[in-house]
């Protein structure tokens, strides 16, 4: 979780938190597994599917990997490819600024993950809301997370922080924890690529 995540977890009014860091958290892994999975542009070049199970295993691994600390088998790699699918459809829908597709498909999966509140706590510790039972399968968890924080930031002042980059050659997705909200880019490499090809594209105007 990135340093700067609190700079949006704040309402403005003293005490009163919108966004904690779990959900916050959960979108940002959710982003990560549809860069990992989903084909497309990635920073200027295609971005192929994975060519067999093993690749496929190893991208949802790794994008999950540091938050859960879970290896995935094969099956679980398919679902959660699935859960991934669901969330790109998401995101480009609010980038789209259709929130009413994107509110309709975060509904379907908050259904088929079977997301419910449900308090748990481990070894004594505090009690934390999640949205899932702590028996949940893998899949079925991190599907319900996903849908259920997604709801957060689209019910929320800070629906326009989840979107797609703006850049040439890239669709990859983000969750903007900016101070000010004017995040348009996957990262600084398509924000870099972008600002040379415009500088580019005006020195060749002045030249003409």
């Amino acid at each position: 979780m990135i340093d700067d995540s609190d700079e949006i977890s704040q309402s403005g009014v003293t005490g009163q938190v919108r966004l904690d860091s779990h959900t916050l958290s959960a979108v940002e892994v959710a982003a990560e597994l549809v860069n990992a999975v989903v084909p497309g542009e990635n920073r200027g070049r295609p971005y192929p599917p994975a060519a067999d199970a093993a690749e496929l295993r190893d991208r949802v691994g790794g994008a999950i990997r540091a938050a859960y600390g879970h290896p995935v088998d094969a099956d679980e790699a398919a679902g959660l490819a699935r859960v991934a699918e669901q969330a790109r459809r998401v995101f480009a829908a609010v980038a789209a600024g259709d929130l009413d597709d994107a509110a309709g498909r975060i509904n379907a999966m908050i259904v088929e993950y079977d997301a419910r509140p449900t308090l748990t706590r481990r070894d004594g510790g505090p009690w934390h809301l999640h949205s899932h039972p702590p028996d949940a399968p893998l899949v079925t968890g991190i599907g319900a997370g996903t849908a259920v924080s997604l709801a957060y930031v689209l019910g929320s002042e800070y629906a326009d922080r989840i979107g797609v980059c703006s850049a040439d050659g890239c669709d990859r997705v983000y969750l903007d924890v900016s101070r000010n909200g004017t995040k348009r880019f996957c990262g600084t490499a398509c924000q870099n690529r972008t600002k040379t090809s415009a500088f580019r594209a005006r020195r060749a105007a002045g030249d003409s």
